[in-house]
């Protein structure tokens, strides 16, 4: 599996392209908008997307989703049921955020804990790993060891969990329990910022090491 990271909109949230190399068909995790830039890049590396795929629904993650999925007719995946109240929320996000006004939209397909989602010949495995939003699901691909983990981890630091239905214990239980078992090696793209590794984390990271 590939990837192409693209940071969107003023907040510099990472959008995800996720292509199989054999099939050439895509998946965009996270279109928090610029939709315009993201057909753009899939168009350069000569990629069909095939769905959309969300870890969250915080608008920074979900503004470009109705839209993307308007224009190209796409099937909308994650998060988890969860939630549901922060997408019927959209307008409130709107002026939360300082968004233009924004269409909502209904998953095609709510995620569980141990589903997974296909494009191309490539499978993701879905871990619900809630703490930042109760929905919040994270995308695993086992082969290439890659996570798509949104706003659950960063480098350094952790998600806020100050927000509607956070919980700072929960989060933690997230990522010490189903994001660090996945094993040291593992790669990350975290919805804003750097990649980075699980095992440097665990070591350095001051929310979660031994010492914390």
């Amino acid at each position: 599996m590939k990837y192409k990271i693209i940071p969107v909109t003023p907040l510099q949230q990472n959008c995800s392209l996720l292509y199989c190399e054999k099939t050439m068909r895509a998946a965009v995790v996270d279109p928090g908008g610029e939709v315009d830039r993201i057909l753009e890049t899939a168009q350069q590396a000569d990629v069909e997307i095939e769905k959309i795929l969300v870890t969250h629904a915080h608008l920074d993650h979900i503004g470009g989703v109705a839209e993307l999925a308007t224009r190209l007719q796409l099937p909308i995946e994650g998060p988890h049921k969860a939630d549901q109240f922060w997408i019927d929320a959209i307008p409130q996000q709107c002026e939360m955020f300082s968004f233009p006004p924004l269409e909502g939209f209904t998953p095609d397909r709510w995620l569980e804990d141990g589903d997974q989602v296909t494009f191309g010949d490539i499978t993701l495995e879905v871990l619900h790993c809630p703490g930042h939003t109760p929905g919040h699901v994270v995308f695993f691909n086992a082969d290439d060891g890659l996570a798509i983990v949104g706003d659950v981890l960063f480098h350094g630091s952790i998600g806020r969990s100050d927000f509607p239905r956070g919980d700072h214990n929960t989060l933690i239980c997230s990522i010490k329990e189903r994001l660090l078992p996945l094993g040291d090696h593992v790669r990350f793209i975290p919805g804003h910022g750097p990649m980075s590794i699980f095992g440097d984390e665990r070591l350095h990271n001051p929310f979660i090491n031994d010492n914390a």
